[in-house]
């Protein structure tokens, strides 16, 4: 296995990123892997990242059904924040910005159509800055976004890719051949007709060791029993509970369908809604409108709540597998999720806004020096991820990342009074959490404003109050103050799978 990673193949000419700050640091963080007695005595870091896991976990206290044990278990041993938010409320963005540590509004990484390496072929990832401090550095499953071309092989000494469950093929750069709108034979399982791209549940008639992400882990168990010579980086990408909701069906018998509780959602919702947020919401409401008029939005629910207990029972096993090693006592972990789930708040279903069911996600941080049971209600954000882990493993800092190392709440958490977290979606859409405030501030300068202590299923804009324009005027100095032009789509290249390189059409 090299000490070093191999150099990377650039095919790009440009990139939005600092040369000479990124030079400064990467001279810097070579420096540190060349102390191999030093790289010995650095923790291990193992990351766990979920897929579309919104803010139903049991130890968060957010929703009444919530049954997430394990990872309860997890924040029960370290830190759990409980006002994290998404940097994007979608999943390229969204974790671009944690794996690179940059905000949307700086790479341009807006939607799930933009690949990030050619525009951004100089930024230094977060597995790559731990490669380069001397750590052996692995991954398995979702990681960056799950299409081709998200997750090159030059970032990792090991990397299991994931395994997707649904029917289609995913492996090609944009479902070649593949018609979303028809089900592929056998489905949908759930029934629902007309159907609609990735709008099915059930259980799969394959044994549960045969799930993807159950093959994700199983490979990372096996990597957290194994002796290594150096310190190691190791992030898990689990695709649950991410559309479709394929689970082993014990999960499923946990939720009754008649039982599940379905969010309210009151008909006037939309109507102090500027258009551009109402735009947002209708991308989704038709998919909403189809399941009320089906009678499966309780079904969808249920189903939605038996994937996260199946992706909690995997994070148990992760977390049991490395107690259970030679590596307990030395292993800072990270589990988060990258973003939130609509399920009929505000007439929505999916992602893709800026509310709080999109953007309020769970985070929990546990390792050596966190005290157990710690609970930190500042708002926080995950591109403050990348910094984090750069701090707790006592590697110098990046200084293009644009997140704030959570060090000082892990050690105070009632530190930091004026600590905020701010998210986008699209180029020009912003908001952010402050205090007991979320606002929010489109394109077009039409606002939203709520007070989450008071109205904590924002049902009322306050964003025309005279009496909150002070507010409204404080918040807004927090919003980016520059928004980079879309990354160009993906249509702009073409992509060699073999090579995994691009070149631009044009």
């Amino acid at each position: 296995m090299p000490s070093n990673p191999p150099p990377r193949k650039r095919n790009v000419l440009y990139t939005r990123l600092d040369t000479a700050v990124k030079t400064v640091a990467l001279v810097t963080l070579a420096l540190v892997a060349l102390s191999p007695a030093c790289a010995a005595n650095r923790p291990n870091v193992l990351v766990i990242l979920a897929d579309d896991l919104n803010d139903w976990v049991g130890a968060l206290g957010t929703w009444p059904t919530a049954r997430t044990p394990r990872i309860d278990r997890l924040a029960l041993g370290g830190a759990l924040f409980r006002e994290a938010y998404a940097a994007s409320p979608k999943c390229n963005p969204s974790r671009t910005a944690i794996l690179l540590g940059l905000r949307p509004s700086t790479t341009g990484i807006y939607d799930n159509g933009h690949w990030w390496r050619p525009h951004l072929p100089d930024a230094v990832t977060l597995p790559e800055a731990f490669r380069l401090a001397g750590y052996t550095v692995a991954g398995a499953g979702k990681v960056f976004h799950h299409t081709a071309g998200f997750n090159p092989p030059d970032l990792w000494d090991e990397y299991f890719p994931l395994q997707f469950d649904d029917p289609w093929d995913r492996r090609g750069s944009a479902y070649p051949g593949i018609d979303p709108s028809s089900a592929p034979p056998g489905h949908p399982l759930a029934g629902v007709e007309p159907f609609r791209h990735e709008l099915d549940w059930g259980t799969l008639a394959i044994a549960e060791q045969e799930y993807g992400d159950v093959l994700s882990v199983a490979r990372a168990e096996a990597f957290l029993h194994e002796a290594h010579s150096r310190p190691f980086f190791l992030v898990v990408g689990l695709f649950h509970p991410h559309l479709p909701w394929y689970a082993p069906a014990p999960y499923f018998e946990q939720f009754p369908v008649e039982e599940a509780m379905l969010p309210i959602v009151p008909s006037d919702d939309l109507d102090d809604i500027p258009a551009e947020g109402r735009r947002l919401a209708d991308r989704g409401a038709e998919v909403f409108q189809l399941l009320r008029e089906t009678g499966k939005w309780r079904e969808a629910v249920a189903a939605y709540a038996a994937n996260i207990a199946f992706a909690d029972g995997l994070v148990g096993r992760l977390v049991d597998a490395l107690d259970a090693s030679a590596h307990a006592d030395n292993t800072v972990v990270l589990f988060a999720s990258d973003h939130g789930f609509h399920l009929g708040e505000k007439n929505h279903w999916y992602k893709s806004t800026l509310w709080e069911r999109s953007t309020h996600v769970p985070l929990i941080v546990r390792g050596p020096g966190i005290e157990a049971g710690t609970i930190c209600d500042r708002p926080v954000s995950l591109l403050d991820v990348y910094p984090t882990l750069l701090d707790l493993a006592g590697l110098p800092q990046r200084p293009e990342l644009e997140g704030t190392s959570l060090r000082g709440l892990l050690e105070d958490p009632k530190s930091e009074p004026a600590r905020h977290a701010g998210m986008t979606y699209l180029e020009g859409n912003h908001a952010v959490r402050r205090g007991k405030w979320l606002y929010i501030r489109y394109r077009d300068g039409t606002e939203e404003l709520y007070d989450r202590e008071s109205d904590p299923a924002e049902h009322v804009n306050l964003a025309s109050s005279d009496s909150l324009r002070a507010v409204k005027r404080t918040l807004r100095q927090l919003l980016p103050t520059h928004d980079a032009s879309p990354a160009p789509l993906k249509s702009a290249y073409r992509f060699d799978p073999a090579e995994y390189s691009w070149t631009r059409k044009d």
